[in-house]
C-alpha cells in the first residue's frame, strides 16, 4: 500500500510559491532521505491541476502535510490523502 497526497493550488500560488519553496524543498529532501517520500511532482499545469506526492506510509504523508510550508502559508488551498494499491510493487 502506498499513500498519495493530491494538492490543489491556492489562488495566490504564483506569488506565494517562490517565497516558500526553499523551506518546502528542504522538507521534500528530508522526507525522501528518510524513505517516506517516494515520488513528487506537479501536473502539466500546476496552477490549474496542482501536484501530487507518493509516500510509503500514511503517517509519513500526514506528518509531511502537517508541517509543509506550502500548506501552512496558503500556497495549497486544499489537499487529499488517498490509499493506493500499486500493482507493480515488488
Amino acid at each position: 500500500m502506498k499513500y498519495v497526497v493530491f494538492y490543489e493550488s491556492g489562488p495566490d500560488v504564483l506569488t506565494l510559491a517562490p517565497q516558500h519553496f526553499p523551506a518546502h524543498q528542504a522538507r521534500l529532501r528530508d522526507f525522501h532521505a528518510r524513505g517516506l517520500l517516494l515520488m513528487v511532482g506537479t501536473f502539466g499545469d500546476p496552477v490549474k491541476e496542482g501536484s501530487m506526492a507518493i509516500f510509503s506510509t500514511r503517517e509519513g504523508a500526514e506528518e509531511f502535510v502537517g508541517g509543509d510550508p506550502f500548506v501552512l502559508n496558503g500556497v495549497v488551498s486544499s489537499w487529499t490523502l488517498r490509499e493506493w494499491n500499486e500493482v507493480l510493487a515488488p
